[in-house]
């Protein structure tokens, strides 16, 4: 299952003002944000992302959470996609910054996005 998904874009005021209209007859609202940086978007079971262009690597232009059932298939996800050809872009492992059970890795696929592997447990 996605997650959540993020996009860069060109004005992230102008995107926010669009999405936040956009989503409005589905009920979709802020969640989080950083002004200047990124606003994240409830969408039901995940988030929908928008972040300024000119953030700098670790991310991405685009970026694909996919919620898996267990931190063993993070690892799993880690060490098949970087057999696979992918590059590392942030090894299986907590990640408190973003919630206190979170758990993930990144990698950088063929063309360079940033596909990760996630799990937030609840304690």
């Amino acid at each position: 299952m996605i997650d959540h998904v993020t996009l860069q874009v060109s004005d992230l005021a102008r995107s926010k003002l669009f999405y936040e209209k956009a989503f409005a007859g589905l009920g979709y609202r802020i969640a989080f944000g950083d002004e200047g940086t990124f606003w994240a978007f409830d969408i039901d079971d995940g988030l929908f992302e928008i972040m300024q262009a000119e953030t700098k690597p670790p991310l991405t232009r685009v970026h694909v959470a996919l919620r898996v059932k267990s931190k063993a298939d993070v690892d799993e996800f880690h060490r098949a996609a970087l057999a696979a050809g992918g590059r590392d872009n942030g090894p299986p492992g907590p990640r408190p910054e973003y919630t206190p059970n979170y758990y993930a890795c990144f990698i950088l696929d063929p063309d360079g996005y940033n596909i990760e592997a996630m799990i937030d447990e609840v304690a």
